[in-house]
């Protein structure tokens, strides 16, 4: 079972990997991005989504922010820690660890994402597709979800609706685009080892063409 989600907001980040200290967008959303979109209107035990295809549907425009972030974070270690001895901090002074950074991100973004779900092992006796794809279509046609959808981060909202028809390729993004590599997504197949998962990727005339996992272009 399949949907086309138009997703559109004003800022976007969907930060590289590779870039460590200050934040980085891929030129184009990534298939966990848009996966994490969907799964914000629906998800279930009982199902996978899977990205299909990305329509780059607004000119690539980059702006640059200064953004107010906290310099520390809390391990699950510190924490085993501090329940373990019955002393120590357990929170973070904002007032103390914030700092400013500069960050690239995409703005006046807007894409249809091509995606089906798949039936997973974890579904009840009564589930089927027919039933989860009625319970898609109705959330996405009344603007429901569980938290509100966002591009990379939770400061960059995404307003969507069911896409009916395809827009137009902007003209600058017509023809081949090498976006170099881009993450794919997180391997969890083992939660002690949790690894990404990469994939080349390549703009044809405004489209972004995800390979499957199992394909062979997906590579870890």
């Amino acid at each position: 079972m399949s949907i086309k989600l138009e997703v559109w907001g004003d800022y976007a980040c969907f930060t590289r990997p590779e870039m460590k200290v200050e934040r980085v967008s891929y030129d184009v959303m990534t298939p966990s991005a848009a996966r994490g979109l969907i799964e914000a209107i629906y998800w279930h035990p009982g199902l996978r989504w899977a990205v299909d295809r990305i329509h780059v549907c607004a000119p690539i425009r980059f702006t640059n922010l200064r953004r107010n972030e906290v310099k520390s974070t809390i391990s699950a270690r510190t924490a085993r820690t501090v329940m373990e001895r019955g002393q120590g901090e357990l929170y973070l002074c904002t007032g103390e660890d914030i700092q400013q950074r500069a960050a690239l991100l995409l703005r006046d973004v807007r894409y249809v994402v091509e995606a089906h779900f798949e039936m997973t092992d974890k579904a009840a006796l009564g589930d089927n597709p027919g039933k989860f794809q009625d319970i898609v279509k109705r959330r996405i046609q009344k603007g429901q979800f569980y938290h509100q959808p966002c591009f990379g981060c939770r400061e960059f909202p995404a307003q969507f609706r069911m896409c009916e028809q395809l827009p137009p390729c902007p003209e600058e993004l017509k023809g081949e685009r090498d976006l170099g590599w881009m993450l794919y997504d997180m391997d969890y197949t083992d939660p002690e080892d949790i690894r990404p998962l990469f994939f080349r990727g390549t703009l044809r005339d405004g489209v972004l063409e995800v390979p499957a996992r199992n394909s062979g272009e997906v590579r870890g």
